[in-house]
């Protein structure tokens, strides 16, 4: 169902929310544009200003990429050079040219070479957006990420990936997450349209039957994060550390909603190559979206979704992060264009409304990373100003269809580029 099947009252068929979104996403560009560093792009603090000690970090360099790539499809003037560097660092002081992939940091004086499959994800996503945007030395980039993916990461006997692996790829993590699978599901949705290979969406389905349709499922459609090597769930894992950033204990309510909004490209996109596409694609992103919703949701008495929730569903970390509410507007809008149901323009006023309000920072520039139990702006989890990446295509879902991918999708509404 596309957005002229929507109520005409729907904010999705609204010129004034499109226009504000669209503010939003250049107010978002401008700022991040600061993070630039000599080999790729690092964290800003609260002011948005790049801290003595700031490190350029793969993590950071291929979201940032992908962001800036996007923009220049757009037709944004300024940004070109901004993909340029970031392909440049990706492909020069990131990446491993002995071995083979990235690290989470330039290795130079570091003790961490481990090659992390969240991070590949990203290298993989940040490649095509640059194919897409035409930039040079992309394509040379996404052929190293692919042979990468395919040679270590990708199992093709669990129909997932691998988590992680010592700089020489002779020692592998005795551990499987969903957050990397995830993140790779979305890089595999870009590769398939950049690449024209359905295997890329093979295996997104194949990933998405096992964390969500099994896993998930089994779990009133919360998602279960942390799993040992043969994919029995680890329900204690960080408990100690329950705040961790990337895996942290029980259950992520905004992961939920992400793989609801990536159930819903995966299900367009295979449509629109012709493959056969599961029902219960469109109904698991429905559970997932509502149990979310249900758990996450001002289940502590304020509003705003809760960074974690135990086993029972009570909240562990009640810190609201902008990345959850940004990827709750996003799946929101998703599926208020899949379905044109109500309910779903409530929640995704709600969430844009509780972000305004909330985390958009309109005297310092951005959004503030996170809110304290007040909902006020804190630095327990994450300190400073996040990068682009989830706020930026949080204003960017809700005025495309729901496949191709990002980057695709911005080329064929902004027409062809040209170098």
């Amino acid at each position: 169902m596309d957005s002229l099947s929507l109520s005409f009252s729907s904010w999705l068929n609204a010129p004034a929310h499109h226009a504000w979104l669209a503010a939003e996403g250049l107010r978002l560009l401008d700022f991040a544009k600061a993070a630039r560093l000599a080999d790729g792009f690092g964290n800003l603090d609260a002011q948005g200003r790049l801290p003595a000690d700031a490190r350029a970090e793969t993590m950071n360099t291929a979201r940032m990429t992908h962001s800036f790539a996007m923009a220049h499809i757009q037709g944004l003037p300024g940004y070109a050079a901004l993909v340029d560097h970031g392909v440049a660092a990706l492909a020069g002081p990131l990446r491993d040219a002995e071995h083979g992939g990235w690290f989470a940091v330039q290795a130079a004086g570091d003790g961490n070479t481990d090659k992390a499959a969240y991070l590949h994800a990203f290298v993989a996503l940040a490649a095509s957006s640059a194919v897409v945007a035409g930039r040079p030395g992309a394509q040379a980039l996404l052929e190293q990420a692919i042979e990468v993916i395919d040679s270590h990461f990708w199992s093709e006997e669990e129909g997932a990936l691998r988590e992680s692996f010592n700089r020489d790829w002779s020692e592998e993590e005795s551990y499987r997450g969903a957050n990397s699978n995830m993140h790779a599901t979305e890089a595999f949705l870009a590769l398939a349209d950049v690449t024209q290979d359905p295997r890329w969406l093979n295996r997104a389905l194949r990933i998405v039957e096992r964390v969500i349709h099994q896993h998930a499922a089994g779990n009133d459609f919360m998602v279960i994060e942390h799993f040992d090597r043969q994919w029995q769930a680890l329900p204690d894992y960080n408990s100690a550390h329950p705040a961790d950033g990337f895996r942290p204990y029980g259950t992520t309510p905004g992961h939920g909603f992400e793989w609801a909004r990536l159930l819903l490209h995966l299900e367009a996109s295979r449509v629109r190559a012709g493959m056969l596409t599961p029902g219960w694609l469109v109904l698991d992103a429905q559970r997932l979206f509502e149990s979310n919703c249900r758990h996450g949701w001002a289940v502590d008495g304020a509003p705003g979704i809760v960074y974690t929730l135990d086993w029972n569903h009570r909240p562990v970390v009640r810190q609201r992060l902008h990345w959850t509410h940004a990827e709750a507007s996003a799946a929101a809008s998703a599926l208020l264009q899949r379905t044109g149901e109500a309910r779903y323009e409530t929640w995704y006023r709600c969430f844009w409304e509780f972000c305004e309000t909330h985390f958009i920072d309109r005297v310092q520039g951005s959004w503030h990373h996170e809110l304290g139990l007040d909902n006020s702006p804190s630095a327990e989890i994450w300190a400073g100003k996040p990068d682009l990446y989830h706020a930026w295509q949080a204003v960017l879902i809700p005025r495309l269809a729901l496949a191709p991918s990002l980057a695709s999708a911005l080329a064929q509404v902004s027409g062809p580029q040209v170098m």
